[in-house]
């Protein structure tokens, strides 16, 4: 039986064991790491992706099928990326290299592809290449992949935590079936500890754990499983070396030297500290923005909540009286996906800071709330016939189009003339302020308004 090569044996999931053919082994160490020891060994025991394991899907296809179709898996760190591989080639019966692109170069992926190709010549066996953190390759890195999946030499498995479209080159990602994880749910979480709790392949019953504790864990693990277990192992450890057959808070503490933060995501802690963190910032305290924010982060709400309350306040507190905080709210919404937490933290606070200090205006909601009112309370009047279609035959003999003025063709470029129906010609729902920006477009919207309705 082939062993891994020594080259690329860095991190691999267990080795088989003697006669056990050419996957992954069933029995790992005891002293590997508990996240190694409970990797789940068949799709069924994968946490979350429900869309991923359910029957007829294709990545169930594959692996149940024993398909040589290449894979590229999307999503967070902690979903699974690395165990589907290992799945894969457990369950196909494949020999399983990883290379990572952290370390890895042009070189060492062709080794790996000609040495796959060479025992496939010599012997038949198959082999699954797990490429972890793929977005890493260079283009002529990832180039030297496609032989190896072209040819079908090797069952090719590549995981990114980046948008693939931007980091993937277009002959890859043609050449394989993606597939998106999701984030897994605090549920999936503490199910995945209270199996390790339990199960013979990890703490098999040796402690006991407070629910407080395991709290704390989940809002830690902030949806990464692997990081789920790391804390969990060590936890147990400050546990034992206390003597005691319980994990507490006290030991959950003092084993990932974090404070538990009182802080309940699905409770009133979870709307009270977003609600008082919003309108610190439509108060303009950056201070006390920031230490809800970091609140937030530190109790492991998903800073994709986060980032989406920014977003909504630049409209709904700012809007125009500091045009550029929408675009800087939904930077950091972006950073946020694109790089992933801790680093993303600063560009969560960069926003805070800078919303937190704009100039504030509701103008924008009172603007969009007047008109919602008026088109619930029936006054959808016709749209004027000038400003109907007119582009197919017979729309002129309606008298759609025949008046409307191009504004380009008029003064200053706009047009005096109706543009809303009868039933709301007078409305005025945008009421600028005069704070910051907005100081400017009042000015020039009210000339503009008396411009277009000839007053």
């Amino acid at each position: 039986m082939d062993e891994p090569d020594a080259l690329f044996d860095d991190d691999l999931p267990p080795r088989p064991t003697p006669g056990g053919g050419g996957s992954l082994g069933s029995t790992p160490e005891a002293s590997a790491p508990l996240a190694v020891r409970m990797r789940p060994r068949t799709l069924d025991e994968l946490a979350g992706q429900g869309q991923l394991r359910a029957a007829g899907s294709p990545l169930r296809q594959v692996i149940e099928g024993d398909q040589s179709l290449s894979l590229l898996l999307w999503g967070p760190p902690g979903t699974g990326k690395t165990t589907i591989a290992s799945i894969l080639s457990r369950h196909t019966g494949r020999h399983f290299v990883e290379v990572s692109a952290v370390s890895a170069g042009v070189k060492e992926v062709r080794a790996a592809i000609e040495t796959a190709r060479n025992r496939l010549v010599r012997t038949g066996a198959e082999t699954v290449l797990f490429v972890d953190e793929v977005h890493r390759f260079s283009k002529a890195q990832q180039d030297a992949l496609l032989p190896g999946v072209e040819n079908r030499w090797v069952t090719l498995v590549a995981a990114t935590t980046e948008n693939p479209f931007f980091s993937v080159i277009s002959p890859l990602l043609s050449r394989s079936l993606l597939l998106r994880l999701e984030s897994l749910t605090d549920d999936d979480v503490r199910g995945v500890m209270r199996s390790a709790l339990t199960d013979e392949r990890g703490l098999d019953g040796s402690l006991q754990i407070d629910e407080e504790a395991l709290d704390h864990l989940v809002r830690l693990a902030g949806g990464d499983a692997r990081r789920s277990l790391t804390y969990l192992e060590a936890a147990a450890g400050a546990a034992r070396t206390r003597g005691v057959e319980r994990i507490d808070v006290e030991a959950a503490e003092a084993a990932v030297d974090t404070a538990a933060v009182r802080y309940d995501r699905q409770g009133d802690q979870h709307y009270d500290v977003t609600s008082a963190f919003i309108k610190s910032i439509r108060g303009s305290d950056a201070d006390a923005a920031l230490h809800y924010l970091a609140r937030m982060v530190e109790a492991g709400e998903d800073p994709r909540f986060i980032a989406r309350r920014l977003v909504i306040l630049a409209s709904e507190d700012i809007g125009l009286a500091d045009p550029t905080a929408l675009t800087t709210a939904v930077a950091a919404a972006q950073a946020v996906q694109l790089i992933g937490m801790p680093e993303a933290g600063l560009n969560l606070a960069h926003a805070v800071i800078a919303l937190a200090v704009a100039p504030k205006s509701n103008a924008v909601t009172t603007a969009i709330a007047a008109a919602t009112a008026d088109v619930r309370a029936g006054k959808v009047g016709p749209v004027p016939a000038h400003l109907r279609d007119a582009h197919y035959a017979g729309s002129q003999k309606l008298g759609h189009g025949t008046s409307y003025t191009y504004s380009h063709d008029a003064p200053y470029g706009i047009a005096q003339q109706q543009y809303a129906p009868d039933v709301v010609a007078d409305a005025a729902y945008y009421c600028p302020t005069e704070i910051g920006a907005e100081g400017g477009i009042k000015e020039r919207w009210e000339r503009v308004r008396r411009l277009i309705r000839g007053r």
